[in-house]
C-alpha cells in the first residue's frame, strides 16, 4: 500500500519560511533567500535553464520576472553556479554595473542539459512552491469563516423572490460550511441560489500557488479560466519594504461551476503527456471557495460513482490524489461542495449517502403570490409596464387552464420573448392579452 505524501513540519521551516500575517490576514512572506523558497539551488537552477532555452538572449531581471523570483539574494547565486559550471555565458550588460542587467545567453552545454530537464517537465512559468507551503496556506486562510446571519443572508438574496422558510434553511447550511444538496424542479433558481451563497461565503481575497513542486513534479492550480485575480493584488509589503512571494497570486475566492461534462477523471490530477506536467482537479482549485455540481445525475459518470468519490472528502476535509508514479498525496479540503439536480434524490443516492450530506434542501415552485412578485420585479427590470389584468390573463389561459406548473424562470422568459416579439412589430411592450399568447406560445412546447 502507498503511504501518502504528507507535509513536514512546520516546525522544520526557518521563520521565513513560515506564512506571515498581515493585519489579521495571512499572506506570503518575502523572500530574502534561495532557502526561503523551500526549493533547492538545482531545482531553481533547472528552471532557469529551461526559462532560458525557450526564451534566448535574456537579461537576470528579465529571467526573474518570468520565474517570479528576485534577482538578489535568490537568483544570483543560482546564476554563480550555471556560470561556473558553464551552462551560461555573460553576453554584457544592457545598463549599469548590477549582474541582474547582465545578458545571458545558455551555451551548448546548458542547451544539453536543458533537454535533458526538459524530458521530465516542459513546465516554464512562474517557479513552484513546496506542497507543506501550499497545505499551510490553505489551512491559515481558512481557518475561520465568517458565520451568517438572518440580516446579512437577507441582504444577499435581495433581489430574489425567496421565502423566510427557504432563508432559514440555507443561512444554517452555509454556516455548516461543508455540503449542501439543492433539489426540485427546474426553473426555480437552485443555481441562481448556489452562487448567490457563493458570493457571500467566499468574502476575503485568498493567495493561491501558481504551481506547486511534489518530489519534482509539477501541478498547476493558477487557471486563468476558474480563478478571477483581486481588485487588491497589489503585493503586500512588510515593514522592511520587501514584495511578497510573487509565486503567489491574490485572488478572489473560487467559485468553480461543473456540469454535465464532469467525470471521475476531472476530480484527479490531469497528466499532460506533451508537456509533463499536472494540472489541478478542479475541488483543488476550488479550495477556500465553492464548488458547485449543476445538473447533478447527469453527468457521464453514474452517480453513485461520482458521490462515492466524495465520501472520505467531505467527512475528513482532505483529499488524497494520485501521481503517475502511484504516489498519493494529500491535501486540504477546505471547499463548500453544493449538488444541485432537478431529478428525485431517492433515484440518485441512498440514504447511507445522504446522512453524509449535512443539509438537504427543496427548492420547489412558487407560490401564486410569489410568482405574481417575481413577474411584478421582472417587469420593472425590462422596462415593460406592469398590468394586472394581462397577468391574470395568462395565468388563467397558460397555466390554470392547461394544469402547468408555475416556475421562478417564467417570468423573465416570457417577458424576454414579449420584448423580441414586439420590437420586431414595431410596437411598444405591453402586457396585451395578443402579445402574451405569442410569447407564450413560442416559449412552451406541449409534451
Amino acid at each position: 500500500m502507498t503511504t501518502p505524501l504528507r507535509p513536514r513540519s512546520l516546525q522544520s521551516l526557518s521563520d521565513q519560511q513560515r506564512f506571515a500575517q498581515t493585519g489579521g490576514r495571512w499572506s506570503p512572506p518575502p523572500l530574502s533567500s534561495l532557502d526561503d523558497t523551500g526549493l533547492t539551488k538545482l531545482n531553481v537552477a533547472d528552471h532557469v535553464l529551461k526559462i532560458l532555452y525557450f526564451g534566448g538572449d535574456l537579461t537576470g531581471s528579465e529571467v526573474a520576472d518570468r520565474i517570479r523570483l528576485p534577482f538578489s539574494g535568490v537568483l544570483d547565486s543560482v546564476f554563480e553556479f550555471l556560470k561556473r559550471e558553464k551552462f551560461i555565458e555573460v553576453r554584457g550588460a544592457t545598463q549599469g554595473y548590477s549582474e541582474a542587467t547582465y545578458r545571458y545567453l545558455i551555451s551548448m552545454k546548458g542547451t544539453e542539459k536543458a533537454q535533458e530537464v526538459l524530458l521530465r517537465s516542459q513546465y516554464a512559468g512562474p517557479a513552484p512552491v513546496p506542497l507543506d507551503q501550499y497545505i499551510t496556506s490553505v489551512n491559515e486562510q481558512n481557518r475561520e469563516r465568517k458565520l451568517v446571519t438572518q440580516e446579512v443572508l437577507r441582504g444577499v438574496m435581495d433581489q430574489l423572490v425567496i421565502s423566510d422558510e427557504m432563508l432559514n434553511r440555507v443561512g444554517p447550511a452555509v454556516n455548516g460550511g461543508r455540503s449542501i444538496f439543492l433539489y426540485g424542479p427546474p426553473g426555480n433558481g437552485k443555481t441562481t441560489i448556489a452562487e448567490r451563497v457563493g458570493r457571500m461565503v467566499l468574502g476575503e481575497d485568498i493567495w493561491i500557488p501558481y504551481s506547486i513542486d511534489v518530489d519534482g513534479q509539477i501541478i498547476q492550480i493558477y487557471d486563468s479560466l476558474n480563478h478571477e485575480l483581486s481588485d487588491a493584488q497589489e503585493r503586500v509589503r512588510y515593514m522592511t519594504g520587501l514584495v511578497a512571494d510573487q509565486r503567489w497570486v491574490c485572488i478572489k475566492r473560487p467559485m468553480i461551476m461543473v456540469g454535465g461534462e464532469l467525470t471521475l477523471q476531472g476530480l484527479d490530477l490531469t497528466y499532460d503527456e506533451s508537456n509533463r506536467f499536472y494540472e489541478a482537479p478542479f475541488q483543488m482549485k476550488a479550495n477556500g471557495g465553492l464548488f458547485l455540481i449543476d445538473d447533478f445525475g447527469r453527468q457521464q459518470v453514474r452517480a453513485v460513482d461520482l458521490l462515492n468519490r466524495w465520501i472520505v472528502p467531505l467527512e475528513k476535509r482532505v483529499d488524497f490524489l494520485t501521481l503517475n508514479n502511484g504516489r498519493k498525496i494529500e491535501i486540504p479540503f477546505n471547499v463548500l461542495v453544493v449538488f444541485s439536480t432537478n431529478l428525485d434524490p431517492k433515484d440518485l443516492v441512498d440514504e447511507a449517502f445522504l446522512r453524509r450530506i449535512r443539509h438537504k434542501i427543496e427548492v420547489g415552485n412558487p407560490s401564486m403570490n410569489q410568482f405574481r412578485e417575481i413577474f411584478q420585479v421582472m417587469c420593472k427590470v425590462m422596462k415593460v409596464p406592469y398590468d394586472e389584468g394581462g397577468l391574470k390573463y395568462l395565468l388563467r389561459k397558460w397555466y390554470l387552464d392547461k394544469g402547468r406548473d408555475l416556475r421562478a424562470v417564467h417570468p423573465r422568459d416570457i417577458l424576454s420573448q414579449l420584448l423580441d416579439i414586439a420590437n420586431y412589430q414595431q410596437r411598444p411592450p405591453e402586457l396585451t392579452p395578443e402579445l402574451l399568447d405569442q410569447a407564450a406560445s413560442s416559449y412552451f412546447v406541449e409534451l
